[in-house]
């Protein structure tokens, strides 16, 4: 006996609150595209520029005590966060500074960062510092034109593989999917205000290709489905495909969250945004594949295969599962 998650027969219509799912997957893009214009994102130190400070101590963090400390400095614009982790110990008490790029400085001066590693020890004699990074102003502008053209690049490039292996409707529907499953997760970003860095960039691309893979299984099946039911409407032909490749779907998006799930819960703070960005983009990339990237093909139709003159030419075997 083996575990069926999805049966071997399923007949879901897809289709049946078509206007519902596509119309609610609008509504959340426009939804993401004003919190992103009202709230921005939290770039991280790689786009803003300036220095990341990671500090931990076996005392509590007191944020207050760390400001003042760093006062007398002047170093501008200073975030300091308490830094909370279910895999830290009872004494492990970790929080990070950022500090914005100085004026005329890439980064900050080593003599500087001893300086403020100096004041936070007087605040707390047994503060070690992990990590210490610093970008330049200079090298974060040009860090977000390499990211935008990524994204950008990955995105023609998908264009163009779908359109030469399938029709052209196919490539407007799997771009259309791709470009909802990124606004939807920079939405999210902007709106729980996740800190946005390159690693946030990395899964983004990762998203992108994961959702592409889910949404080409389900094209490739209903090309064969459109070769094999001359007769039958193009709707039934998307739906018949989506039943057939539902296990599949379920069974990797599944699996893949399983694996996703444990890192988020103990991986760590350092990758949590990593890996949460890709958890939503496998859950977001799922539905797009299902309920976006199939409409958008209904809406504008295709082609069918006209190699044969009878319309109903090949159908002998369409009772036979594939």
């Amino acid at each position: 006996m083996r575990l069926r998650l999805i049966p071997d027969e399923t007949n879901i219509n897809f289709f049946r609150y078509a206007w519902v799912t596509f119309g609610a997957s609008a509504v959340m893009m426009m939804l993401s595209v004003v919190v992103f214009l009202i709230y921005g994102l939290n770039f991280g130190i790689d786009f803003r520029g300036g220095t990341s400070i990671r500090t931990q101590s076996t005392e509590q963090v007191d944020i207050a005590a760390y400001r003042d400390a760093l006062a007398p400095m002047n170093l501008g614009d200073v975030s300091i966060t308490e830094v909370f982790d279910p895999t830290f110990d009872d004494n492990q008490n970790v929080a990070m500074i950022r500090i914005q790029a100085q004026d005329g400085d890439e980064s900050i001066s080593p003599q500087m960062v001893a300086a403020i590693q100096d004041a936070l020890r007087s605040v707390a004699p047994d503060i070690t510092f992990p990590s210490v990074e610093s970008v330049g102003p200079k090298v974060s502008g040009e860090l977000i034109r390499t990211a935008i053209l990524s994204v950008l690049g990955a995105l023609t490039a998908i264009v163009i593989y779908i359109w030469l292996r399938f029709e052209w409707q196919f490539a407007v529907g799997a771009v259309a999917a791709l470009i909802h499953d990124v606004v939807l997760t920079i939405g999210l970003f902007s709106l729980v205000q996740i800190r946005f860095d390159l690693a946030i960039i990395a899964a983004i691309l990762t998203i992108v290709g994961y959702s592409i893979n889910d949404t080409v299984v389900v094209f490739d099946r209903a090309r064969e489905n459109l070769r094999k039911f001359k007769s039958k409407p193009l709707v039934e032909v998307l739906n018949i495909s989506a039943n057939e490749t539902l296990s599949r779907t379920i069974m990797t998006s599944g699996t893949t969250l399983l694996a996703l799930i444990a890192l988020i819960v103990l991986g760590g703070d350092v990758i949590r945004g990593f890996v949460f960005a890709i958890a939503w983009g496998i859950i977001v990339g799922t539905y797009s594949s299902l309920y976006v990237a199939k409409n958008i093909v209904l809406m504008l139709g295709v082609k069918r295969d006209w190699t044969k003159k009878d319309p109903a030419a090949g159908t002998k075997y369409g009772h036979i599962d594939t």
